[in-house]
């Protein structure tokens, strides 16, 4: 057995406590991270009392706004062994977010945090008539070194034009205005942010024509819906080739569908629906075949189905043609979207009949509607596809149309609405 004397023992019980102290402080220089320098904490505190208020002081934080209380909507790292913030959120999105106060300011020091990369003010100018070019644009270059992220939603009292400096801010990935009430056009050169990956610039009341796109070739998602853009669709838009959604419904678009758009092979949501497109359906459709959404509803398309190779669009889950003023009749190849859940063809001048092999052929499907159309002939579909379709089944406005209630036994509430028995309808005519 080994033994030791005091003075080795003393010499042991040392070395161990070095390590202890060491382990301790490395262990709490990791937890608190480094500090944050004066000129960063004034212009962060300033910032956020601009959008709070100035009743807020931070006091309560400790040891600085990144340290053990940090500040909920403020986001900090490391640069040079100090904290410097990198992401804002003002707005009521959580429970303990900093809520806005009545009229928030935009104060000069918001442009000192060079390190910033995020922005985001969601419901923050409620109260009505406020600007944001309020800040000159020479403050925003400020910003556009870092910048990668900018986001305003939901805020009532926001109004004025989309602002000049945002074109400036060339470093964006993600420009989100959404549900505000900006007018007025979008500028001619927004195609100079090169590095955007999503634009969505939905719900406002945005007017003339959609600019020309070109040099946005790696933008993923582009949403200008609910606005009152008019013209037609920017031909530069088929050259998007990585985009996954395009969304520009509810404006009033017109002209043709661009055939352009064939070359967009990655895109899963196609919405143009609400709009005034017309010059019929566009055999192209058929090309997109990573569709998982094809919405052109309430738009005067025109023409038939019959020109599309819809096995080619396998991938098909929402398929809504309402109100585009289609004639013809439904081509027996529908029935090779074997994923589709909704089939809209409503409030067309379709004929012809309903395929029965839909129940069997499309086991997805749970709501179809061909409603106001000319749809006739008898309803050969079994007691469990009503069941299954319930009220998702819209049959209705097609007057020679009749389903056979003697061989679908106890329909009850699962009848299809506003369609007549079979015999029912002979009974009337031999009237």
């Amino acid at each position: 057995m080994l033994r030791f004397t005091k003075k080795q023992q003393l010499y042991f019980l040392l070395c161990v406590w070095c390590l202890v102290v060491n382990w301790s402080s490395a262990e709490t220089e990791e937890s608190e991270g480094g500090p944050m320098g004066e000129t960063e904490k004034a212009a962060l505190y300033s910032t956020v009392q601009g959008f709070v208020g100035d009743s807020w002081n931070g006091s309560y934080l400790f040891p600085d706004p990144c340290g053990w209380t940090p500040i909920q909507g403020v986001t900090c790292d490391l640069f040079d062994d100090l904290w410097y913030v990198t992401a804002l959120t003002f707005g009521s999105m959580r429970d303990n977010s900093l809520a806005c106060t009545e009229i928030p300011v935009i104060r000069p020091q918001l442009f000192e945090l060079k390190h910033l990369k995020s922005l985001s003010l969601f419901n923050c100018f409620t109260s009505p008539n406020q600007y944001l070019a309020s800040v000159s644009d020479e403050k925003w270059l400020d910003l556009s070194n870092n910048l990668e992220t900018l986001e305003i939603r939901s805020n009532p009292g926001l109004i004025g034009e989309l602002p000049s400096f945002i074109t400036s801010l060339t470093n964006l990935q993600s420009l989100v205005v959404l549900e505000n009430r900006l007018t007025g056009s979008l500028p001619e050169n927004l195609a100079k942010l090169t590095r955007l990956r999503r634009l969505v610039l939905s719900g406002n009341r945005f007017t003339g024509r959609i600019p020309e796109v070109h040099g946005l070739t790696g933008l993923l998602i582009l949403d200008l819906s609910r606005n009152f853009f008019s013209g037609p669709l920017p031909l530069s838009v088929g050259g998007l080739s990585s985009l996954l959604k395009l969304d520009v419904s509810n404006n009033y678009l017109e002209g043709k569908v661009p055939i352009e758009l064939q070359s967009l092979k990655n895109l899963t949501l196609f919405d143009l629906g609400n709009n005034r497109f017309s010059g019929g359906l566009t055999k192209e459709i058929q090309e997109m075949s990573s569709l998982v959404e094809l919405v052109l509803s309430n738009n005067h398309l025109e023409g038939d189905l019959t020109g599309i190779k819809w096995r080619n669009l396998k991938n098909l889950v929402v398929l809504d043609l309402s109100n585009t003023r289609l004639k013809g009749e439904i081509p027996w190849s529908i029935l090779e979207l074997k994923k589709l859940r909704f089939l809209g063809l409503s409030n067309n001048s379709l004929g012809g009949k309903l395929f029965p092999q839909m129940e069997t052929e499309m086991p997805c499907l749970n709501a179809l509607y061909v409603n106001g159309n000319n749809i006739s002939g008898e309803l050969e579909f079994s007691k469990k596809f009503y069941e299954r379709m319930g009220r998702r089944l819209g049959v209705w406005g097609n007057p020679n149309l009749c389903y056979n209630g003697d061989e679908i036994k106890n329909l009850r509430d699962h009848a299809p609405f506003g369609v007549n028995q079979c015999k029912r309808m002979k009974a009337v005519t031999l009237a």
